[in-house]
């Protein structure tokens, strides 16, 4: 049933797709013919692999600069009060500035990829830093203090004590950052033109060609709708079932 559900939401934005360029005309939005034509010879001249193998080394790259920095920044200011006072100003100034900006000033500092990258980062970092602090903040400090009167070997306090509290919190967060990762970075490459999806964008928008723009813009969604499925969910449905089997064993 859900399926089918989901299946009728994706027909009723299509039909909204053809009810649109039928109103404004091809140049505006480009049918759904057009697109899926502009979709298949980017495919046959073997231009989607190397962009969105681009797009991914550029987001994932940037997600895990964000992810480590916002994690350990987070963490260690969820268990000091004066660094959390200290760094809780500087994320919300982070998280302020608007991902266009940062992606002008990176390009002036680093320009290439690194600007992709560095944009990436720097607008999920606080992201994750912000679930950290809470994760940290909230431990359960008698289970600590069971574990270590038990002589828990460290192993045990961080897989076992430490780990999947803060992965309740940080999983959330890091999916957010993940799915954001790759708007950004195709942002970025746009407006940088590293290669990727975001530069197949702009040379599309240089020749005013809206159904390859349109095609582009299939490309990554449907990236992220099987990354989301083949990655996401499946670590969901196991953080799930963790803690399902907590709740069981509490009395």
């Amino acid at each position: 049933m859900k399926r089918l559900y989901g299946a009728l939401g994706i027909l009723l934005l299509l039909g909204l797709w053809e009810l649109g360029h039928r109103a404004y005309g091809a140049l505006v939005l480009p049918g759904l013919d057009d697109t899926a034509r502009a979709l298949l010879r980017l495919a046959r001249e073997g231009e989607i692999g190397p962009a969105l193998a681009a797009t991914a080394l550029h987001a994932g790259a940037g997600w895990l600069a964000g992810a480590v920095i916002g994690t350990l920044a987070g963490t260690a200011s969820g268990l000091r009060d004066g660094l959390r006072r200290m760094l809780h100003p500087v994320a919300i100034i982070l998280l302020g500035v608007p991902a266009i900006a940062w992606v002008v000033l990176a390009l002036l500092w680093f320009g290439g990829d690194r600007a992709v990258i560095f944009t990436v980062a720097i607008a999920t970092g606080p992201i994750v830093f912000a679930a950290a602090v809470q994760g940290a903040r909230s431990l359960d400090g008698g289970l600590a203090r069971m574990a270590r009167a038990f002589r828990a070997p460290p192993s045990a306090m961080v897989f076992d004590v430490y780990g999947p509290h803060m992965l309740g919190h940080l999983f959330p967060a890091l999916a957010t950052g993940f799915a954001m990762s790759w708007k950004v970075a195709v942002m970025a490459e746009l407006l940088s033109g590293a290669g990727g999806i975001g530069d197949g964008i702009a040379g599309a928008r240089a020749r005013v060609d809206t159904a390859e723009t349109m095609a582009w813009v299939v490309v990554i969604v449907i990236a992220l709708i099987l990354l989301d499925h083949m990655l996401l969910r499946h670590l969901r449905t196991k953080l799930e079932r963790w803690r399902d089997d907590e709740g069981a064993a509490e009395p």
